[in-house]
């Protein structure tokens, strides 16, 4: 049997040259499907984020949209009088003037008069408020409406919803003589309903009108009565 002939120096060093190669190649691939996998994951983590973003800001303009829309905004009419005549508007002379106590008024509720040094400020109030306040803040051109304590709750929101966000003061009074009755200084006009279109008709004569004692003064910094709400 004859012996294997010995392998050169010179295959032997290609030999190994090519088994480095082989495991460079080998390396490179291996590295090469590791950078193609986390690419791939990292894409479909860009695509989840990207769709979780997408549904999370379209819930957020809708959330948005919803608020805008669901949410009620307050009325604006203009400030002063134009002269116009509204069916069953009342108007009186009554006088001004700050005095101490208890007024016995001629109207009911008050719609002018004599009254307390201190305003009421404007606002929501779910319990009566004191007469001679209120007056104060007809007197700087606000508006109080007032209601039946009977009033159904649906027909208050309605009513809620012809209001002002300022120089109105919205309170339940005892013994009206109909369901609503809206208040300036020295005019008033009685309603049954809150969908009577004499209401805002009343507000854009009357509201912040230049025809009172003390246009332009302040309805807010003053009295807070028991049962402010907003």
């Amino acid at each position: 049997m004859s012996a294997t002939p010995p392998v050169p120096p010179k295959v032997k060093q290609q030999q190994k040259e090519l088994s480095i190669k082989q495991q460079r190649a080998a390396e490179r691939e291996r590295k090469l499907a590791e950078f193609k996998k986390r690419e791939a994951k990292a894409k479909r983590n860009r695509r989840i984020g990207l769709g979780a973003a997408i549904v999370g800001g379209t819930a957020v303009v809708g959330l948005i949209i919803g608020a805008v829309v669901l949410t009620p905004q307050p009325v604006s009419y203009n400030a002063g009088s134009d002269g116009a005549q509204i069916e069953g508007v009342e108007t009186f002379d009554n006088p001004a003037g700050h005095v101490d106590g208890v007024v016995d008024y001629p109207q009911t509720p008050p719609a002018g008069g004599e009254h307390n040094q201190a305003w009421l400020n404007c606002g929501v109030y779910e319990e009566p408020v004191p007469n001679e306040n209120a007056v104060h803040s007809l007197e700087h051109g606000a508006i109080w409406v007032t209601y039946d304590p009977e009033l159904p709750a649906a027909e208050l929101e309605a009513l809620k919803k012809h209001l002002p966000s300022s120089y109105v003061v919205l309170s339940p009074f005892e013994g009206l003589p109909s369901p609503i009755v809206l208040s300036g200084w020295n005019s008033q006009l009685a309603l049954d309903s809150a969908d009577d279109e004499r209401l805002p008709a009343f507000f854009e004569e009357y509201w912040k009108s230049q025809n009172v004692p003390e246009p332009g003064a302040l309805c807010t910094g003053a009295f807070d009565a028991p049962g402010k709400v907003s």
